[in-house]
């Protein structure tokens, strides 16, 4: 087993509302090791947003300890780099220029400016984009603008590649041809992974741990289902592999009957 890279343990996120104090995770302990694809996954508000944003440490938890390469997460930082659903690209730069912003915040200080430039290039040949660099966002597709905003995530160089549904909203082939982008990048990388996803064959398809949420408020880990499919994956063969269909009807056993059950 390769090291640990995350360790969270019995943290608890709580927030002040109007209404008073809202519980959001308690008791999360979990270990990611290093090359090793995670997928979060359960019902709206159980609070795998807010497990994603702690491990960036875009938020503080309310108990417990985060960890990252053994010291504690007290804030953001370029080895933790995250890709929203909203592909957040800046308008008014092109493609390269806003992968070239996030290179320069992290390398400028001990790199010149043409290696500043090869990075550049070298992210977006990664996901693709070679041929449109000089394409401002509204030039492009969504699907494109996501790829930039991969590009911009693994210009870094991050340990951790974190994602919150970035396909979530594309089109069902855009997604699978990003889908089968982000394991070729992730073999060529060799970065750990943790993605927020409501797509059941999405989260079995790209991780080696489905960690499922049970519903919120105070949500917390619910089951952990270990996905041992041989990498590399390919989705046609995969349709057909009893271990995937077993993986489905496990996460959808504990998405739409033991945690809509327990509601009821």
């Amino acid at each position: 087993m390769t090291k640990k890279i995350v360790q969270i343990e019995n943290v608890g996120q709580c927030f002040d509302t109007k209404k008073g104090r809202f519980v959001a995770l308690r008791d999360v302990s979990l270990d990611i090791h290093e090359g090793e694809s995670i997928a979060l996954i359960g019902h709206s508000g159980c609070g795998k947003s807010t497990l994603l944003n702690l491990i960036a440490g875009l938020t503080r938890p309310s108990s417990g300890v985060m960890l990252c390469g053994g010291r504690e997460i007290a804030g953001p930082g370029p080895e933790r780099a995250v890709v929203f659903q909203n592909h957040s690209l800046l308008p008014w730069l092109t493609c390269f220029d806003n992968v070239y912003l996030a290179v320069e915040r992290v390398f400028a200080a001990k790199e010149g400016k043409a290696s500043l430039k090869r990075r550049t290039h070298e992210a977006l040949e990664l996901v693709g984009l070679a041929h449109a660099e000089t394409k401002f966002p509204h030039e492009i597709s969504g699907g494109m603008k996501q790829r930039v905003g991969i590009a911009r995530a693994l210009s870094m160089q991050p340990r951790i590649l974190l994602m919150d549904e970035p396909f979530g909203a594309l089109d069902a082939l855009t997604r699978a041809n990003l889908q089968d982008e982000l394991m070729k990048i992730l073999a060529a990388t060799q970065a750990t992974m943790v993605m927020v996803t409501h797509d059941v064959d999405e989260a079995v398809l790209l991780s080696d741990r489905v960690v499922m949420l049970t519903n919120g408020p105070a949500a917390t880990i619910g089951e952990i289902l270990d996905v041992r499919i041989e990498r590399p994956r390919d989705r046609l063969a995969l349709a057909h592999d009893a271990h995937f269909g077993e993986c489905r009807a496990a996460i959808m056993e504990f998405l739409y009957h033991k945690q809509l059950k327990r509601a009821a």
